[in-house]
């Protein structure tokens, strides 16, 4: 059983079921490769496409019929599975103006045709922004809120939204998804200090939510982290909050507080982990040392969400495939592949929603 906790406004979600006024807990999430229950009116079948063959019988597992032109009609069942990508130069300013013809994308190393492509994304925003309420990381509150509040309100706009979690001994949802700047800020201020840094439960748990909010329109999926990288507590594992985060095809992206001291109150193990997580998610890491770097760090990710290419392809189903599949974008120009960096997701598991 996994409990996702509102503080703020005392909900507790339980196997689907809403409970007033419940206690702050945090479980530990089941084994890796366990999924939640979703509400049948979040999941939405893929759409079905229909071919016609010269030869009869079945295709790979599929049905067929054969209809009054004589042909048989094999439906195969596909899905559409939504890129973002970073394009940057040498010197890390992203590079507008290419267009569908600039790229190619391949799934397990096949070439697969683009389907979806914009120029600057403007499909919708679901954002789970979770702070790390630890006595390691909030040294100057108030800058630090002052700059989360001004992210939120530069970036949201009408079809977005966004959920406030923090995290130290216990994780809480302090405000579920919204797209009222005021709600978030009075979370914001309501942030409580703790001991232990949950870390990982963070992440599953801000994926978890993430996963149940609505796939149309292209919705990006986006965990924005506010840490130091250290975990320690008896929780879920980097493993497993990378998969759930790769399961909900969530972006993530970690502004890691450096502790001004003293370089051994730093754990590189749990930013090296942050980074590698950011990578694999198509997400982005900034380093803050000082407080005052924080505000430029959350306008970096803005900008980062805003000047992103949106590549979309179907990829059909294999059966009842469970696997990884991997995701390659490389630029069709030679002169240009080695000349700009681009940023993705490296892939996504075949039965997530």
């Amino acid at each position: 059983m996994r409990v996702l906790v509102g503080a703020v406004v005392g909900l507790v979600l339980v196997r689907g079921n809403l409970l007033a006024q419940a206690p702050v807990v945090r479980q530990p999430p089941p084994a890796v490769g366990a999924q939640a229950p979703k509400d049948p009116e979040d999941v939405q079948s893929p759409p079905v496409v229909a071919t016609q063959t010269e030869t009869g019988g079945k295709a790979n597992g599929a049905s067929a019929g054969t209809p009054a032109g004589g042909f048989p009609t094999i439906r195969v069942e596909t899905r559409l599975v939504n890129v973002a990508l970073n394009v940057v130069d040498a010197k890390g300013s992203p590079v507008g103006g290419l267009g569908r013809e600039d790229f190619e994308i391949l799934e397990d190393g096949k070439l697969q045709k683009i389907a979806v492509f914009e120029k600057e994304a403007t499909t919708p925003l679901s954002i789970v922004l979770a702070v790390d309420a630890s006595e390691s990381v909030l040294s100057n509150e108030r800058l630090e809120k002052e700059a989360a509040k001004h992210f939120v309100r530069a970036l949201l706009r009408e079809q977005d939204e966004l959920d406030l979690m923090e995290f130290s001994d216990v994780v809480r949802e302090l405000v579920p998804f919204t797209n009222q700047p005021k709600r978030i800020e009075s979370g914001l201020n309501a942030i409580q200090h703790g001991d232990a840094t949950a870390l990982y439960d963070a992440i599953y748990l801000a994926s978890d939510r993430l996963a149940g909010t609505s796939a149309a329109n292209g919705r990006r999926r986006v965990i924005v982290l506010i840490t130091d990288g250290g975990d320690t507590v008896k929780g879920a594992r980097y493993t497993q909050a990378l998969e759930e985060a790769q399961r909900a095809g969530a972006m993530v992206y970690s502004i890691i507080i450096v502790p001004i001291y003293a370089d051994a109150g730093r754990n590189t193990g749990g930013e090296h982990a942050l980074i590698q997580m950011a990578e694999d998610t198509g997400g982005k890491y900034y380093y803050v040392v000082d407080p005052k770097d924080l505000e430029p760090a959350f306008s970096h990710v803005s900008d980062d969400l805003r000047t992103q290419y949106l590549l979309g392809y179907y990829a059909p189903r294999r059966g009842t495939d469970s696997s990884f599949r991997q995701i390659k974008v490389r630029m069709t120009d030679a002169e240009l592949k080695g000349k700009y960096d681009l940023r993705y997701r490296s892939g996504y598991y075949a039965d997530a929603r």
